[in-house]
């Protein structure tokens, strides 16, 4: 039995719905709103002391880390694995996952709390609920100082230190797929794989913010018909699309659309 602890918008959850999904695995989705903090909760805790999403639970064995978790499934079931099989193929792969774990998913995390979960939160949770969230994240989480970085983006948004240079590292990825796309079809190869999962949740939360001109209008043409090929793929909306709730699609755009005004600077966009 297959048990995902996951959350509608979450990059790291989406990633390993959808390469559940493309792998044709059955899974119980346990929904966690890391929203209103119930990742805090102590049962929770136990199967993931980072207090983050996803976490995988396989027959009572837990697996954390959503690279990790992709991994494992595709050693557990091979029946259809989403690593490639060519050498330079599979080390392309790993280059995304690896970008992803220690660069992409700290400035995405930055980018989305700026932009639109600072006011998510403010709107979901009272004055005291609010610094009961922010006093919970443990010390070890998204990074060793996350606690304090989502504190300051919270209370400062743009204004708070770092920011716009994670916005810059963001775009630096966009760019450098756009550059593996140039080369072959999609990220890895010119087969569909898992460098094209694991990406596509970090390009479809700009997209959710309303910020989808970060890579139109010939900035990044071949990072635009990757996406419009993603936006096509068979499973792409009832894997990803479609587990994030109505009212928070429409806060992210929202806000997002909002903030764009404060991006387009850092990016050099007139």
């Amino acid at each position: 039995m297959l048990d995902l602890y996951h959350h509608g918008s979450s990059v790291c959850a989406a990633k390993v719905r959808w390469g559940m999904v493309e792998k044709n695995l059955e899974f119980n989705a346990r929904y966690i709103d890391i929203l209103k903090g119930e990742q805090f909760d102590p049962e929770y805790l136990k199967l993931n002391p980072k207090a983050v999403v996803p976490t995988l639970v396989h027959d009572g064995k837990v697996v954390t880390e959503s690279t990790l978790i992709l991994e494992y499934l595709d050693l557990v079931f091979p029946e259809k694995k989403l690593t490639p099989e060519d050498p330079m193929a599979y080390v392309r792969t790993r280059f995304w996952t690896k970008a992803l774990d220690e660069y992409l998913h700290l400035a995405c995390g930055t980018l989305t709390f700026a932009s639109a979960h600072r006011h998510i939160i403010r709107k979901k949770l009272t004055e005291e609920a609010l610094a009961e969230f922010l006093a919970s994240t443990p010390a070890d989480s998204v990074t060793k100082d996350w606690a304090g970085r989502k504190n300051q983006l919270v209370a400062f948004g743009f204004e708070a230190p770092g920011v716009a240079e994670m916005v810059q590292m963001h775009d630096e990825y966009l760019r450098k797929m756009n550059e593996d796309l140039q080369a072959h079809r999609w990220l890895a190869s010119d087969e569909f794989g898992l460098a094209d999962v694991s990406l596509t949740p970090y390009v479809n939360r700009i997209a959710m913010m309303g910020m989808s001109e970060w890579w139109e209008n010939g900035r990044y043409p071949y990072l635009e018909d990757w996406w419009k090929r993603i936006q096509a793929w068979p499973s792409f909306k009832s894997s990803i699309l479609d587990w994030c709730p109505e009212d928070l699609t429409n806060d992210l755009m929202t806000y997002g659309s909002k903030s764009w005004s404060e991006v387009k600077p850092i990016l050099g966009i007139a």
